[in-house]
């Protein structure tokens, strides 16, 4: 018998609400679901979500009671928070959250590095905000709970999962005892430390790192601006690395390197935890300072992917698919690009729209995007910890030279996540024009924001569907074109127009955007009437187009829906 805590959790910050655990004898009798998802961290939420936008049933179990302790996830990019407008929930984050664009390395008591990230008007969200996870969570729970498709249950941890022909059955157990649960498809989104890749002896691919990291919340007033602070080789830490983060409600984010041979025990005692928090402080010019402890924790730097994430009628999403460092913020942020093309993935293939293959390119696509960022995530770790030898070498003399030469100091950038771009999809148009644009967003990537008002931005109204952004400042549609459309509407494939360019009403858009300076269309690479570009469910680019003709969408459609 499952047993949950149901003592809150201790927070100087946080009320943890204790929910009611769902029990079977409270429910009717189980039946067959389309989608089960194991996990209801970011990962988990975001795709059920995900999925309910595209009009696909899901059950969520939730092995806790409430949301997870600690900050965990605190920084979260340009790209998630348009993947959260998606799923409803960007309002919320932006209001309660700190965006920035600055961080700054330092060294023996010099800032060496300051790195800028872009920001212009076509951005509606900054490049990176501040909000702590169990916010974050709150925030996709309310979603999911206002959502009839979503049915979250707390409390139901999944012991057991087995699969047959086209469904698995997944044993569940409760505070009153298991049950057993149909389902056509699982979601492995059950964190770090799955139960259900350690059942299917699913062995993962990667490098762990020596170095091992304490993160702190600890409530403090500090007079310093919301950017990311990192410390290289300070005095009461020599050899290692410091960072530090501001949150909302009073809270700064310390972590720190433990020194070689330290057990994450010993680090973790509060006389220690007090005697290395007390150095930075002192270091950075704040010693004295009052300050108080809520919640810390130890990790170690891993990049390590699972080599594919379909097995069988099992899906592997977020951490439960890949464990990636914490430098660049790339955890939760890879997770939510998971989340978001597995939901249309998913909800495609079942709703009939495209064969099982199309579950064959999510795992193609996301494994790479992982490895993609392994390779850069690898780099940052080696530099934030360098193992002995010549990584330390050549570590150690960047810090040295950096003092004077400043040829050097852009070896301090931290390579932030970024959207992965399916340039090598399967999904991608062969008889396009992508090579002959000379601007705007390729093959696979994602759509580049446009500011349209005051408060009205492109991505506003993309996502739900395929989207083809026509330019035209024609008064109505190519009948040709419109024939392909509403033959793909009536096999049931959700296709917007959206017309680009014309000062009145297209006939036969669903929606025209006036571009009267030019500027949507220079953003594109665009230069003359009849160009177009088709995006994909996730708004990842699939095709574009100097000149759209009936022929080319069509191929374009069929090649972006494998059947």
């Amino acid at each position: 018998m499952h047993l949950p805590t149901t003592e809150p959790r201790f927070s100087i910050y946080y009320n943890y609400q204790v929910f009611e655990p769902w029990l079977p004898s409270k429910n009717a009798a189980q039946k067959r679901q389309p989608v089960l998802i194991v996990g209801s961290g970011p990962s988990g939420m975001v795709t059920a979500l995900e999925l309910a936008r595209h009009g696909v049933a899901s059950v969520v179990a939730s092995s806790e009671l409430q949301f997870s302790q600690g900050s965990r996830a605190i920084v979260f990019t340009r790209r998630s928070m348009e993947i959260l407008q998606q799923v409803g929930v960007a309002d919320r984050m932006t209001e309660n959250g700190l965006p920035w664009r600055f961080g700054n390395s330092f060294y023996r008591g010099q800032r060496v590095f300051r790195m800028e990230a872009p920001h212009d008007s076509d951005d509606r969200f900054f490049p990176m905000i501040n909000v702590q996870q169990q916010y974050m969570e709150e925030y996709l729970y309310d979603a999911c709970a206002a959502n009839p498709l979503i049915d979250f249950r707390w409390g139901n941890k999944v012991v057991r999962v087995d699969q047959h022909d086209g469904f698995a059955a997944v044993e569940i157990d409760t505070p009153e005892g298991p049950y057993t649960l149909e389902a056509h498809w699982v979601i492995a989104a059950d964190g770090g430390r799955s139960g259900i890749r350690t059942a299917m002896d699913l062995q993962m691919e990667g490098a762990s790192y020596e170095g091992l990291f304490v993160i702190a919340d600890i409530r403090i007033d500090l007079p310093l601006p919301t950017e990311r602070l990192a410390y290289f080789d300070p005095v009461w830490n020599p050899g290692n690395t410091i960072l530090m983060h501001r949150e909302p409600n009073g809270i700064w984010r310390v972590d720190y390197q433990l020194p070689e041979g330290e057990s994450p025990e010993e680090a973790l005692k509060p006389e220690s935890l007090k005697q290395r928090i007390d150095a930075q402080l002192e270091m950075i010019g704040f010693g004295g300072t009052p300050w108080e402890m809520d919640w810390s924790s130890v990790y170690s730097a891993r990049t390590l992917t699972l080599p594919q994430y379909v097995y069988g009628s099992v899906i592997f999403t977020g951490d439960a698919a890949h464990l990636l460092p914490i430098f660049g913020v790339r955890g939760a942020n890879t997770a939510f690009q998971d989340a978001q093309s597995l939901g249309w993935h998913l909800a495609y293939v079942v709703k009939g729209l495209a064969g099982k293959v199309l579950l064959e390119n999510y795992s193609r696509e996301r494994v790479g995007a992982a490895r993609e960022i392994i390779a850069e995530a690898g780099k940052s770790t080696r530099f934030m910890t360098p193992p002995p030898g010549g990584f330390k070498l050549l570590r150690d003399a960047v810090l040295s030279l950096s003092l004077t030469q400043e040829f050097v100091r852009p070896l301090y950038h931290w390579r932030t996540s970024r959207p992965h771009e399916y340039t090598q999809s399967m999904l991608n148009s062969q008889g396009d024009d992508n090579a002959l644009f000379t601007a705007g967003p390729a093959h696979g990537a994602p759509p580049q924001n446009i500011r349209l008002g005051a408060n009205s931005f492109l991505l506003d109204h993309l996502g739900g569907g395929f989207d083809l952004l026509y330019f035209t400042e024609a008064s109505a549609m190519p009948s040709a074109l419109l024939e392909v459309i509403n033959q793909a509407r009536s096999t049931g494939l959700p296709v917007r127009v959206i017309a680009v360019g014309a000062e009145q009403s297209v006939e036969g858009a669903d929606l025209t955007l006036p571009d009267p300076d030019g500027h949507f269309r220079a953003r594109y690479g665009v230069r003359a009437s009849g160009a177009a570009y088709l995006l994909r469910p996730d708004q990842h680019v699939c095709a574009r187009w100097l000149t759209l003709d009936s022929t080319r969408l069509q191929a374009a459609l069929k090649s972006a829906l494998p059947r």
